[in-house]
């Protein structure tokens, strides 16, 4: 064998070893290039199914509250969740059963906020709960201006914001209100720049993001996001959702804003997962649901952002409530 030739044998075997090394599954350079980033695992199941329901936290531990369960369309169910066993538990139900609740938590307290008495968002309700997890009890609270259902929620500077919903007759509407637990009173602040239910509310650095959503029917998703300042009560434009979407699970986690799944794509939930990355002012895209779906609620807690619950599809959209829990997790 001539020199030249072993050379080009040497060569080619060279070039098909780092080949097989580049475009390996499991080579960072590939995942980074074509992986969307995070993972997926499946923690305890809830119960039962449920679905459009109010997820919040509270001194760590998650909190679903009312939905669609048991036959219901308005459920008063409240099971808390705890990461660090990974167990569910029922606690005091809610004085009224609702459905398409704003669910938040403030100061060791759960907010429940509107929601609608029945499924196809009719009988929208102004009734507010405050739900104490240390003696396990509720009270009512300072009733919303207007009854709404589907309406965003978020806490900035001790203050809860209920945004957007949908009122009587299925009238979707853009108001803005402020509630203080300190005065258990409700003031106005400036309404949304176009009006929508379904959408999801995160607050971030004093600040209220308000994205996608529907302007009535889930054909008419939007890409919408908005951004409230409260010390100048004044909204701005953001960079909008990719993908439009109504009726997913929005969640601020380590360092980015993450809407997923939602309604309706072509007749079935997505699974979408898209994410806006504040510092670099630009929405990327995550590793998708493990199965689509809609009407569920997300919260962060340590190095997870937890998914609970929802539509999964069936015949149509708003088919079989799941009783999954998921976490995402990015490395």
């Amino acid at each position: 064998m001539t020199s030249s030739r072993a050379l080009a044998i040497v060569s080619a075997c060279l070039a098909l070893v780092a080949a097989v090394f580049l475009f390996s599954p499991s080579h960072p350079l590939l995942a980074q290039a074509n992986l969307p980033p995070g993972t997926w695992s499946k923690k305890h199941l809830l119960p039962e199914g449920r679905s459009e329901i109010g997820v919040g936290e509270v001194n760590g531990k998650i909190y679903v509250i009312g939905g669609t369960a048991l036959g219901r369309y308005d459920s008063p169910l409240n099971e808390e969740y705890d990461p660090a066993t990974d167990q569910w538990r029922k606690r005091a139900e809610l004085p009224h059963g609702m459905t398409h609740i704003g669910t938040v938590g403030l100061n060791g307290r759960l907010y429940a906020i509107g929601g609608f008495a029945t499924i196809i968002h009719v009988g929208a309700h102004d009734l507010v709960f405050e739900y104490d997890p240390a003696a396990d009890t509720w009270r009512q609270r300072a009733s919303l201006s207007s009854p709404r259902g589907s309406v965003g929620v978020a806490v900035v500077d001790g203050k809860v914001h209920a945004i957007g919903g949908r009122g009587l007759d299925k009238v979707t509407v853009a108001t803005h209100e402020v509630y203080d637990p300190a005065t258990d009173k409700w003031t106005s602040a400036a309404p949304l720049p176009v009006a929508r239910d379904h959408a999801g509310v995160v607050a971030v650095d004093g600040k209220i993001h308000v994205i996608g959503g529907r302007t009535k029917e889930p054909s008419d998703n939007t890409s919408y996001h908005d951004i409230y300042d409260p010390n100048t009560d004044r909204w701005t434009a953001g960079p909008p959702l990719p993908t439009p979407r109504s009726a997913g699970a929005a969640v601020y986690y380590r360092g980015l804003i993450i809407y997923a799944g939602g309604e309706c794509n072509k007749g079935r939930p997505f699974d979408t997962n898209e994410a806006f990355d504040l510092k670099a002012d630009r929405w990327t895209t995550l590793a998708p649901l493990p199965s689509p779906r809609h009407g569920f609620g997300a919260v962060a807690i340590g190095d997870d952002a937890y998914f609970v619950a929802g539509w999964t599809g069936g015949k149509i959209c708003a088919d079989n409530p799941t009783n999954e829990l998921w976490a995402y997790h990015l490395n």
